[in-house]
This record gives C-alpha cells, sequence and structure tokens, in this order.
C-alpha cells in the first residue's frame, strides 16, 4: 500500500451499476495500492457487494470517529444517507441524487483540504442529481461550486492509445459554434499540454479537430475552422505547443491510432466521446483536470439496464484509479513536502453535509 496516497473514494449513483462497481473495485488488489477513503451509505455498498458476490474488509467509521490528521488505514465513513429500499433499481431519482452529490462534496472538500491527495467516484447520473439539485449541470460546475475555484477544470478522456481533450462539453449542440473563440481554443490547448505534462509527456502532440466538416472546405462549410481554430494553433506554436490543425474530424482519431498525436482536442463532447469508446469502453477514463488534485472515474455511465445483475465490468473503474494514483504521486514529489490539513475531516464533512441538505 501507498500509505502517503489517499483516495476520496465516492460511491455514484445508488440505482445503477455504482454499489457493484464500489464492491468490487474495493474487493480487488487495486484497493490496496493506496489508502481508500470511501463515502457513502454502508447499505448501498453491502447491497452492491451482494450484487457482485464478493466479500469487503473495510471497518465502518462515524464523523465523530474522523480525526485532524489524514487517514492512514482504508475505511468507510458511513453517511446513512441513502436507504437502498427506498430506491428503485434502474430509475432515476431524488434520493439517488441527493446522496451521491453528497458523497462527491464530501470527497472534493476532502481532497481540497489536504486529506486525500485524489478524488475518484463510481458513475453519476446527470437526470437524478438535478431532481435534488437544479443548478446541477455537469462536474465541472459542481467542483467550481464546492471548492470555489478560481479556475474552471477540463474534462479529459483517457486511453493508452490516446487522450481526448475537449473546448466544450456539456451545452446542447447548436449553442457549440457560438461558444467556440480563439482564447477558448487555446486556453484547452494549453490545459491539455500542462495536464499530460503532468502525466509524464514532455512535450505531447495534440491533434486539433476541426468543427465543420473538410475543416471548412475553404469556407463553403462554415468559417469557424479558419476564423477562430487556425488563429489559435498558431498562437499555441507559437507558445512552442506540439499542435497540428484543423484536422477534419473523420480522419484525426485515425492520425492519432497510428501514432502521430499523443491526443486530439475536439470542438464538442460527442465528437470525441464516440471515437474513445469505440476504441476502449471498457477501458476508458474521464479525468477532470485543473484543479489542485486529480478527480477520476469511468467513462461510462450508470448503466440502469444491468443494474444489480452482477455482471457490471470494473475495468475502467481500475484505470481511473490507476490513473489517479498516478497523477497524484507525480503532483507530490513535484510539490514536495504539503502542509498538514488545517481543518478535521469530520469539520469539512459536516459542512458537506450542510451544504447538500440546503441545496
Amino acid at each position: 500500500m501507498r500509505n502517503d496516497l489517499v483516495i476520496a473514494f465516492a460511491i455514484g449513483d445508488p440505482a445503477g451499476i455504482s454499489p457493484e462497481l464500489a464492491a468490487r473495485l474495493l474487493a480487488d488488489d487495486i484497493a490496496s495500492q493506496a489508502v481508500m477513503l470511501v463515502i457513502g451509505d454502508r447499505r448501498v455498498l453491502d447491497m452492491g457487494a451482494k450484487h457482485a458476490d464478493v466479500a469487503i474488509d473495510l471497518p465502518t467509521v462515524s464523523l465523530d470517529a474522523l480525526g485532524p490528521r489524514r487517514p492512514e488505514h482504508s475505511c468507510f465513513v458511513d453517511l446513512g444517507n441513502c436507504d437502498p429500499a427506498t430506491i428503485e433499481l434502474g430509475t432515476a431519482s431524488a434520493d439517488g441524487g441527493r446522496s451521491a452529490l453528497a458523497n462527491f462534496r464530501c470527497a472534493l472538500l476532502a481532497a481540497n483540504g489536504g486529506h486525500a491527495d485524489a478524488v475518484f467516484f463510481t458513475p453519476f447520473n446527470k437526470h437524478a442529481m438535478r431532481q435534488t439539485d437544479s443548478d446541477y449541470v455537469d462536474e465541472i460546475g459542481f467542483v467550481n461550486r464546492t471548492i470555489h475555484a478560481t479556475r474552471n477544470g477540463s474534462e479529459f478522456n483517457v486511453l493508452d492509445e490516446v487522450w481526448n481533450a475537449r473546448c466544450t462539453s456539456h451545452i446542447p449542440l447548436s449553442e457549440v459554434a457560438g461558444a467556440l473563440s480563439e482564447e477558448r481554443v487555446f486556453e484547452s490547448l494549453r490545459l491539455t499540454v500542462e495536464t499530460m505534462q503532468g502525466a509524464g509527456f514532455a512535450r505531447p502532440r495534440i491533434g486539433v479537430a476541426a468543427l465543420n466538416p473538410h475543416a471548412g472546405d475553404g469556407g463553403n462549410f462554415g468559417t469557424e475552422d479558419d476564423a477562430i481554430i487556425l488563429p489559435a494553433v498558431e498562437r499555441a506554436l507559437s507558445h512552442q505547443m506540439a499542435v497540428t490543425g484543423p484536422i477534419p474530424s473523420d480522419t484525426v482519431f485515425v492520425r492519432a491510432l497510428k501514432g502521430e498525436f499523443d491526443a486530439v482536442l475536439t470542438m464538442h463532447h460527442d465528437q470525441g466521446q464516440i471515437a474513445m469508446k469505440l476504441i476502449g469502453f471498457d477501458r476508458g477514463v474521464t479525468l477532470i483536470a485543473g484543479y489542485p488534485f486529480p478527480i477520476v472515474t469511468p467513462a461510462h455511465g450508470t448503466a440502469y439496464d444491468i443494474a444489480g445483475q452482477g455482471i457490471a465490468n470494473a475495468g475502467a473503474g481500475r484505470k481511473a484509479i490507476e490513473l489517479g494514483l498516478m497523477l497524484a504521486a507525480r503532483k507530490n514529489e513535484a510539490d514536495g513536502n504539503t502542509p498538514p490539513p488545517d481543518q478535521s475531516l469530520a469539520t469539512l464533512f459536516r459542512q458537506g453535509l450542510e451544504s447538500s441538505a440546503a441545496a
């Protein structure tokens, strides 16, 4: 076990495969790679263990037992916030969304407060979360509000073969073109370079996807590629970034898989997600970067259609934890000694639960 690394592990939507995935991962060898600070309702985890047919040796602690120091041993913090008897498997609900949000908020506060080095969560359901928090759009906005971030993070999808970064994420397709600007594309490229360097890429090679068919075809199919994306690429080149584009989006991933690029920057969510999930659905990791600590989760969703059947594949979850550990270890090595937490976990968790109740 890496006793110097702590992962704040939030259990996601209880109506999907999240409880089963959590149980499989906590019964797996990956759980021995760091201290696991698991957050949720013990009854939900026990339900997942029953579905997965695994046994979990993980002590449960109360909020009052959480001290001022970083946890030294893996444990389950039982918030008692979701009775599985009230949850219908395969159905989004406000109760399920409320528990997932509370678990995630506490995990974020633990990491932001210096008690954990990374955050991992099993899949959420956005519809369920919006039922309890109407302001919830996606994880990035929630992270910003929870830790009072001064900088927007960004989602990356990560496979061994290629990384995918994106300029826009969870917005309607009809709004994508209007949301693009030279500054936004350039800042996305800069964050991609920064994040990948943190993962060990000395000078990541990035292919920039065009927005329009045939990269606009000289303006016949739209002007955004020439007027917005190309100037951002030229600006990135002037900052010594290894970028190429805009490249038609129907070939950019082909070129990446042939080894030309380490990452592809896409202009909208599905432009990259479709390609990445075709390449490695059961291995894909979502990384939320740009914050003081990495946030990781499987790239797939809650899979309501197979909830409770004991057939969920934990491969992507395992990859997510591995990536979170690697990024946290490299960051800690680069930062050197970090100051001890100035607030106890109990205080931070109570703040999180109060915020959840007020949402």
